[in-house]
């Protein structure tokens, strides 16, 4: 384990959660921009057709394919023959904030805060569906002092964590050797798999945020590495780690 120059984080259960998502409160919080819903659907009857037609999509995102908010919306409201006043990219922004305002893991700000004073540079990869610049909004809304140079979200890319072209591009980004690069998130497969196969070494972080208020937690299920990797369950302890370097 060497001190790294960059740290990479994960978004969900990592850096932010989302407590209480309910992804009905997305349709309550579009119904007032629809201009134009010829058959006269109420907020019940599309939200159930989201669900139903984002179930058929489950086996291409579990298969590593992700799918963008702004397409999926496009499908499903122009299939029912919804018209908006405002774009996609603004009513992404209502529903994602509707379903939950998000908030900040313990210890993260602090956390980051340490790195920033310390000179190592940070970024963000984020298996996602919303758009990447919504999740750099949201990103910077709750952790307003992060230095993130930049916040990927998968749904920008095509595919999803573990697959390594996703950190490969990073490291592009990064202008570094993947060895001086660290990559944090909550998944042993998605994150510490997925970063150690392009190089860089992992950090499997598990807070203890309750599980009642963030639902989408990685489960790992005893998933285990055959490497070196780092196992932490606050961000105290990475700190700690790095000082100690």
């Amino acid at each position: 384990m060497i001190k790294p120059e960059m740290i990479i984080f994960d978004y969900g259960h990592t850096l932010l959660y989302e407590p209480g998502f309910d992804a009905k409160r997305c349709e309550e919080a579009a119904y007032p921009y629809i201009i134009s819903n010829p058959r006269k659907l109420s907020i019940e009857q599309i939200y159930e057709h989201v669900q139903r037609m984002f179930g058929q999509f489950k086996t291409q995102r579990d298969s590593g394919i992700e799918i963008h908010e702004w397409q999926f919306m496009r499908l499903v409201y122009e299939y029912l023959g919804i018209q908006f006043s405002i774009s996609y990219e603004e009513l992404e922004e209502i529903e994602w904030n509707a379903a939950s305002e998000g908030a900040v893991m313990p210890y993260a700000e602090e956390m980051l805060d340490y790195l920033n004073e310390n000179g190592i540079r940070t970024a963000v990869i984020s298996n996602i569906g919303w758009s990447g610049n919504a999740l750099t909004n949201r990103v910077n809304r709750l952790l307003p002092r992060n230095k993130f140079e930049f916040v990927m979200a998968s749904s920008d890319y095509v595919i999803r964590k573990p697959n390594k072209m996703l950190f490969e591009i990073a490291l592009k980004k990064t202008g570094l050797p993947a060895e001086q690069v660290w990559y944090c998130g909550d998944s042993m497969e998605n994150d510490v798999i997925g970063a150690h196969s392009a190089g860089m070494y992992s950090v499997l972080y598990e807070g203890d945020t309750p599980e009642e208020i963030n639902p989408y937690r990685h489960q790992n299920d005893g998933l285990t590495a055959d490497f070196e990797y780092l196992h932490i369950h606050d961000w105290r302890e990475m700190v700690k780690v790095l000082k100690e370097l």
